[in-house]
Order: C-alpha cells, then sequence, then structure tokens
C-alpha cells in the first residue's frame, strides 16, 4: 500500500491502549461512557483513524468491535470501540467487573482501506500476510479481518480470503466470484499481561518466521 500516515510513537501507543482500557473500566464502575475529552492528550488523538478494540481472557478471545474507516477522531474511535467491544459485541455477554483483571487489551489504528484492483487470480499474490487486513465486501454484506488474525491463526493468503467471506457471512470463495477486496494495514499496541506493559506487536516479523 502506497497511502503515507504518521504512525504513532510508543508512548501515544501506551496512551491508547489506556484510553481503551480506562474506557471500560469507568463505565463498569460509573455508568458513565468517557470519550476521551476529559483528559490531555496528543494531537494525533484528535485525527480521524480506523481503530478496533480488541479483549482477550486468557489467551481466548473476549470482543472486538471497531471502526474501520476514519469517520472519527482517534480518541472517539478508541472510547467507542471499547464500548463496543467490552459491552456490545453480540458474540460475548458484556464484560464485568471482576473479568478486567484477566483481560488483555489490544488497540489497533488503521489505514484507510483500498479496492485491490486486481483479477481475483491475482488476489492471493497481492497480499502480504502479517501486514495487510482484509475487507470483503457483497451487496449488504460485508466482513474484516484484522492484519493480526492471518499469522496468529497461521493462515496463507487464500486462507485468509476465504476466512473474510466466511466473517462477512458469503461463501469461502466469494472472492473468486465477484466481491469486493479492500485491504488495509494496522498499527498495534498490546497489553504484555492484563492491565501490564504495553508494547507495539510485531506481526509482519512474526509471519516472517513462519515462513
Amino acid at each position: 500500500m502506497e497511502e503515507k500516515v504518521i504512525l504513532l510513537t510508543e508512548e501515544e501507543g501506551k496512551k491508547a491502549v489506556g484510553l481503551a482500557r480506562d474506557t471500560i473500566e469507568t463505565y463498569l464502575r460509573t455508568g458513565e461512557m468517557i470519550d476521551g475529552s476529559e483528559i490531555q492528550l496528543p494531537a494525533i488523538f484528535d485525527e480521524p483513524r480506523g481503530v478496533f478494540v480488541t479483549l482477550t481472557k486468557k489467551g481466548e478471545l473476549r470482543g472486538c468491535i471497531g471502526h474501520p474507516y476514519a469517520d472519527s477522531a482517534l480518541k472517539y474511535a478508541i472510547t467507542d470501540s471499547a464500548i463496543s467491544a467490552g459491552f456490545r459485541d453480540p458474540r460475548f455477554p458484556p464484560v464485568r467487573i471482576d473479568e478486567m483483571t484477566n483481560i488483555t487489551v489490544e488497540v489497533t489504528v488503521l489505514t484507510q482501506p483500498e479496492r485491490m484492483d486486481v483479477p481475483p487470480k491475482d488476489l492471493p499474490s497481492s497480499i502480504k500476510i502479517g501486514r495487510h487486513g482484509l475487507i470483503i465486501k457483497s451487496g449488504y454484506r460485508q466482513g474484516l479481518l484484522l492484519p493480526q488474525v492471518a499469522p496468529e491463526n497461521e493462515m496463507d493468503e487464500v486462507e485468509f480470503l476465504s476466512h473474510t467471506c466466511l466473517k462477512a457471512g458469503l461463501s469461502p470463495d466469494a472472492w473468486v466470484t465477484g466481491a469486493e477486496v479492500y485491504c488495509f494495514e494496522g498499527q498495534i499496541f498490546t497489553e504484555k499481561e492484563p492491565n501490564g506493559e504495553v508494547v507495539e506487536k510485531d506481526i509482519l516479523e512474526k509471519a516472517c518466521l513462519k515462513e
């Protein structure tokens, strides 16, 4: 992808994850929803960015929802996604306050998705595992998988395409038969352990080690 974006620094990434955790814990304690305007944040948090917040509990997914497109300021996208991941993901019951000591928070800041304008047969060779996330659309159906999903589940390019189709509720070969395919990149910051040190995840290196 040729899009030039300003990446978050390590310190900004820590603030992003901290904001996501604070949003969930504040809501659990008080029932109030914060939006990031209550605290002083670096200027990049006012820039429009796509974001996903992922919650895991003892290595298992506990919630993951976000804004695929840069439709709001980063701070608003983080706080809204955190509330959604914690309390609105239809796959899971709402997070309880006693769970937060066992939940790891991860924030993925996205680049703007771009249409992969190549013939279907060339799609697999156009995808870089560990770098690209995918969105697949057909009619009103849409599925998204973050860049970290493929290497963490040892998927190759075809499997990644097929699983994104399934996420959209489509047949696994819909990417061959006319569905629109978009790719994006993500900068991932995650707690090493629940409420622990925040680091930037290098999924590209992880993918290369498996090749």
